[in-house]
């Protein structure tokens, strides 16, 4: 076997883990629920929910740390086999996440995957741990941010590149990829189903589309 894409990018919440972090930052406080849910299904775009949702929620430090140990033990089915697979045979492996960086940061190096290739929005704690404010200048932020973070990538290096993610937000980076894989295992969303490449409900299932 052999890699067909150079680059091989991953969305993370319901992708490469089956939680959705800023939800268990929230407690299951159904609003938060509700706007994640939107923001995902691209009924309302990213940017008018994630500063609210942050404030609504207010995380310490030590909640995104919890947080970090929570992504490492709710890896999705086949993850880590797919990731060490692609990697084997030569893929450049990132993430790409409007996460937190400080919760995403122990879960990418679970996954060995370099500080450098992994693309999340960090958050600003007082001395005393308290939440104060997010990284605003960040593309992850916002929409089309993924496509950004993407294309920048690419410019550096040449190769081909696919991308796996479940959301709207990640279907927005299709542009800047030569394949693009819906991934359903965790939460089936129909507009991502619809504009694909190829769909996918288990991840392994993505390896016979990036490798030859």
């Amino acid at each position: 076997m052999s890699v067909r894409y150079r680059f091989v990018f991953f969305d993370v919440d319901s992708t490469l883990v089956t939680i959705e972090g800023i939800d268990v930052l929230a407690g299951g406080n159904p609003e938060i629920a509700r706007l994640t849910d939107q923001a995902m299904n691209g009924e309302i775009p990213l940017d008018q929910v994630y500063a609210r949702r942050l404030e609504l929620i207010r995380p310490t430090r030590e909640a995104v740390e919890k947080l970090g140990e929570t992504y490492v033990r709710s890896l999705t089915e086949g993850a880590m086999n797919t990731i060490e697979t692609l990697r084997n045979e030569g893929a450049q492996i990132h993430l790409v996440t409007a996460g937190i960086q400080q919760a995403i940061a122990p879960l990418a190096k679970h996954l060995g995957i370099s500080e450098r290739a992994t693309h999340a929005v960090a958050l600003r704690f007082d001395a005393n741990g308290a939440y104060e404010d997010f990284d605003r200048r960040s593309f992850l932020a916002r929409p089309g941010g993924k496509e950004l973070v993407v294309r920048d990538v690419r410019a550096r290096s040449h190769g081909r590149a696919a991308f796996i993610g479940d959301g709207v937000s990640d279907l927005e980076a299709k542009p800047a990829v030569d394949l693009f894989i819906g991934f359903g295992g965790v939460a089936r969303r129909e507009r991502v189903k619809q504009n694909a490449d190829v769909y996918v409900e288990r991840l392994a299932d993505a390896l016979p589309h990036l490798l030859s």
